[in-house]
């Protein structure tokens, strides 16, 4: 039996002009982050329904759809649910990093009063963390407790998780193998998508970081 996992990033949040760690504060989508969330729903519905195949275990629907409990990710949510008359469930540990000092600051913003720090979290996020934020295994214990509880409760079915890049990037790393220290290497755009098919709970990671939009 294969169990699909669509591992989505929400969308594009208000004041996504200026990059800045946004990690625990309440950011909501902007307009067009709905409308990507939107016409990304659009795109998976004719994926997950075309992509059947009883034969293999594939659903043609899914079964759940999970998210943080921030309202960016919930609302996104919320959007990808809706073809399939489901309710997503908020799991809390799928929320992104908290910052801690850095939270809302952006990052030239961090550059210029934490040069040292900041270069160095960049350089090695494993051994070093946000000033007074979440350390990277802290956020791993938590993230991949609750994705080996949903992967757990959906066995043979198809389900997607609503999430922040941070959060997908710690999951990726996981499921692939690779060290967190890499976990900048993997790029999670706004309405990005990773699909994932569990055989028999062994990881086979099908697409990193799919998009339907063009790069602004």
């Amino acid at each position: 039996m294969v169990t699909t996992l669509y591992l989505i990033r929400h969308g594009e949040t208000v004041g996504a002009e200026i990059r800045r760690y946004k990690g625990s504060i309440d950011v909501p989508l902007s307009e067009n982050g709905i409308r990507q969330m939107e016409e990304l729903s659009r795109y998976l519905f004719n994926m997950v329904t075309n992509n059947s195949s009883p034969e293999a275990g594939k659903s043609n629907s899914l079964s759940a759809v999970y998210s943080s409990g921030l309202s960016r990710a919930r609302v996104s949510a919320q959007i990808i649910a809706a073809p399939y008359s489901i309710s997503p469930l908020a799991v809390d540990s799928l929320r992104e990093r908290n910052f801690g000092v850095w939270e809302g600051m952006s990052f030239d913003e961090i550059s210029e009063r934490y040069p040292k720090e900041f270069d160095a979290w960049a350089g090695d996020p494993l051994r070093f963390s946000p000033m007074e934020g979440e350390s990277t295994l802290e956020m791993r214990d938590r993230v991949i407790e609750a994705l080996d509880m949903i992967i757990s409760r959906h066995i043979g079915e198809s389900i997607a998780i609503v999430a922040h890049g941070g959060v997908n990037r710690i999951i990726l790393c996981h499921l692939l193998g690779s060290p967190l220290e890499n976990i900048f290497r993997i790029e999670q755009d706004y309405a990005a998508f990773n699909i994932v098919e569990f055989w028999d709970r062994y990881p086979v990671v099908k697409l990193v970081n799919g998009t339907i939009f063009r790069t602004q």
